[in-house]
């Protein structure tokens, strides 16, 4: 870790001679910064990102602005978010090696990383609008959701350890407020940063914000979220923090950080496929039908439950070794059908979690300040309108009904109906 003289944002002329002496960066782009080329590709809502390149290699350097990017210097951000950023990299890779950017240098002072660049990766969101697939992905989030969520709570970590961690991220307040406000309040009222696109929405729109049983649920998932700090989560894993090319796949971006549910990972990324999924009749005008293409992504959302399920499982049975469901009152008991059953419950509950929170994801990413370009991508207005309709639908089925669905399937065939307009 190293720090440097008083904060100043980057440009892609000064990344050279301001990071051109720094022995980590140069062993990957050689020690010619005149060679070197950068440009700012940062397309999120909070963050300048830049891919540096030269003869020798290529790098990304994320740098943390002292604002929203996405809204400007009217909302202030603290530069302290790259720090738990560099923090949750670190703990992601080595629960789950291998899935997340190796950290060649971190200066807190400047608030910026510079870390493996992927090539020739792209980021999921945008694989899925061009209607790509790869045929392993879902296999490999399920295990990368299982590894960190498991291996980051009192399941598996030393529980000194998992407290001192609990203590650090939980200074990621200005983060989780993001969270806690955008995600869980300001999509189910008249907030002022709240923005839908389509005035077919108002009167779905105004059912939403009206619905007792929808906002008092959510609540309750609110509550969950900021009173169960039972693991350490990437906190935004979506569809935009994934990147893939056809056989591979990563994870970026976990500077939302925080201890939380289970479920709320393993939610977000659900809900992102099932968006993906609403979205594709309304991409039909540049690639034809998708009918086909949307059913592999709900195979998507099938295998990404299944492989969490049977990773979370296989490490409960092996590496069980935190204050939680010893085996000391277990299987050194010779009651190992006492631990199935634990086990069995425990992930009961994180399903119910997840699709709680996969509803509020739905309701957010349409209504709130934030977007998902599965949907802002669709031209047509009413097109895109019809699209949003049915996620706002599904979501808030699945926050209020949640603990009724018995398995994925039963939300599959949900999802499938719902896409086919059979639910008003």
């Amino acid at each position: 870790m190293t720090q440097s003289n008083s904060y100043q944002p980057l440009t892609v002329d000064t990344i050279a001679p301001r990071l051109g002496e720094i022995n980590a960066i140069t062993d990957h782009l050689g020690n010619n910064p005149n060679a070197w080329s950068a440009d700012e590709v940062g397309d999120g809502n909070l963050n300048l990102v830049f891919i540096v390149k030269s003869p020798k290699g290529a790098v990304i350097v994320k740098q943390a602005l002292p604002y929203v990017r996405l809204v400007g210097d009217s909302w202030p951000l603290p530069l302290k978010r790259a720090f738990f950023e560099y923090h949750a990299l670190t703990r992601q890779m080595a629960r789950a090696p291998g899935m997340v950017p190796e950290i060649y240098h971190f200066d807190e002072v400047q608030a910026l990383i510079v870390m493996q660049f992927f090539a020739p990766h792209v980021i999921l969101r945008n694989f899925l609008i061009a209607g790509k697939r790869n045929e392993t992905m879902a296999h490999e989030m399920g295990l990368f959701a299982a590894r960190t969520l498991f291996r980051g709570s009192d399941l598996s970590m030393d529980t000194s350890t998992r407290k001192a961690d609990l203590a650090l991220f939980a200074d990621n307040a200005e983060l989780c407020d993001i969270t806690e406000n955008l995600v869980f309040s300001d999509p189910y009222f008249d907030a002022g940063m709240n923005q839908h696109n389509s005035p077919q929405l108002d009167s779905i729109v105004a059912r939403l914000r009206g619905d007792i049983d929808l906002k008092v649920g959510v609540q309750h998932l609110k509550a969950k979220f900021c009173n169960n700090a039972e693991t350490m989560l990437h906190g935004d894993l979506h569809t935009g923090s994934i990147m893939v090319t056809g056989d591979e796949t990563k994870v970026i971006d976990p500077e939302f950080v925080t201890y939380g549910p289970i479920g709320f990972d393993v939610g977000m990324m659900l809900s992102n496929f099932l968006m993906a999924y609403f979205s594709q009749p309304g991409h039909e005008v540049k690639s034809g039908d998708r009918a086909d293409f949307q059913e592999w992504i709900l195979g998507v959302v099938d295998t990404v439950w299944a492989s969490f399920c049977a990773e979370f499982s296989q490490l409960w049975r092996t590496e069980r070794t935190g204050i939680l469901y010893q085996k000391t009152l277990y299987e050194d008991q010779g009651h190992d059908l006492a631990a199935e059953q634990a086990l069995g419950q425990r992930l009961h509950m994180i399903w119910v979690d997840a699709l709680g929170f996969a509803g509020v994801e739905m309701h957010r990413r349409i209504l709130g300040l934030a977007h998902n370009a599965d949907f802002e991508d669709i031209a047509d207005e009413d097109s895109r309108a019809t699209c949003e309709a049915r996620s706002l639908e599904l979501g808030r089925q699945l926050v209020v009904n949640a603990a009724q669905f018995a398995g994925m399937a039963q939300v599959i065939d949900l999802t499938r109906v719902i896409n086919r307009g059979n639910w008003t």
